[in-house]
């Protein structure tokens, strides 16, 4: 099933939830979201079976890979549950979560590699905890992190990835130490540009660290050569030590927007479903649901977008056009 840039629809990204036990100031800073009033009702967000159903409806049009997101998805204690359910449905060959690491005990990364998670991605800023706790706006430190990493390396699920937002005068000089840091770990670092996601942050082109920038700081250290992407639709570009070191990875969504490529949806914790990251209308698959629709009526209504889908914001971006208004970033998942 093509879109009209002929782009097939393989990758669901799931929100889970729209709360999130930290207060990123690119994401949803504290001075903004410190009341429980901005998140949604628990009966608002999807339940387990609801989002089984969706993703069995969605399966045989082709979605193979699903990403849990939030918010911050640990919060919800039927996490394993849903993995489980996930790993059992036919055409599902892929389970990933994104996750702050703040709630990944030792016991929590094991049970989750026994439900059936593939994969984990673990989000970390800085290496210097209290740049990082002022970035993530509740002064949870670096060391907590890096052991929640330990813990998810001890379950087996690997290879791990590291997400880093750069910032220009936030944490632009972490990325060579955080570079360093993960050198022959087996894990992989993404550094991604720092995007206009929601309107809150006060984004600005001038704090965007570009990704030829990033690359030149980290081969100065250590040379690099470009790799191919691992699959149609990747988001990061791959670069590989020239020492045998590792990999690490580059989202340039502003400087190299790779919209024409883009494979994904995404659900949010409320059941809508969005065709691009910085959408602002969804269609809400929830309502159908408990409107009495069935699978096929999911599957129909999705297909139906995707057809008619056109969306390529970050392409636009780059033209000059005026942003529109879309959702926080933590409605929709990242």
């Amino acid at each position: 099933m093509m879109d009209q840039l002929n782009r097939p629809l393989r990758d669901l990204r799931i929100s889970l939830t729209d709360r999130c036990n930290f207060r990123c100031v690119y994401c949803m800073p504290k001075e903004i979201f410190g009341s429980p009033t901005h998140f949604m009702p628990s009966e608002d967000t999807m339940t387990v079976d609801e989002i089984l159903t969706v993703v069995r409806a969605l399966a045989p049009i082709g979605v193979h890979k699903v990403r849990l997101t939030g918010g911050e998805p640990l919060l919800r204690r039927d996490i394993a549950p849903l993995i489980e359910g996930l790993t059992h449905i036919a055409g599902i060959d892929d389970v990933a979560l994104t996750t702050n690491g703040s709630l990944l005990s030792r016991e929590r990364a094991q049970a989750l590699r026994e439900a059936g998670l593939s994969r984990i991605t673990v989000s970390l800023d800085s290496l210097d905890s209290g740049r990082f706790g002022r970035i993530n706006g509740v002064g949870f430190g670096a060391d907590r992190v890096l052991r929640a990493i330990d813990h998810a390396d001890e379950a087996g699920l690997r290879p791990i990835k590291i997400n880093v937002v750069v910032k220009r005068g936030m944490n632009d000089e972490d990325v060579v130490p955080l570079a360093q840091h993960f050198r022959f770990s087996g894990h992989i670092v993404r550094f991604i540009e720092y995007m206009d996601v929601g309107n809150s942050n006060g984004w600005t082109r001038q704090e965007v660290v570009p990704a030829q920038e990033i690359l030149e700081r980290i081969s100065r250290q250590w040379p690099l050569h470009a790799i191919d992407r691992a699959y149609y639709g990747e988001v990061a570009t791959r670069y590989a030590y020239d020492d045998g070191g590792g990999e690490i990875g580059i989202i340039a969504s502003v400087s190299q927007p790779f919209c024409r490529t883009c494979t994904r949806a995404r659900l949010a914790a409320d059941g809508r479903l969005f065709l691009c990251l910085y959408a602002n209308h969804g269609l809400s698959l929830r309502d159908i649901l408990r409107q009495g629709g069935t699978e096929a009526d999911i599957r129909n209504a999705v297909a139906g977008l995707w057809h008619h889908r056109s969306d390529r914001y970050s392409e636009l971006r780059g033209r000059g056009d005026r942003r529109s208004p879309h959702l926080e970033m933590f409605q929709m998942g990242g």
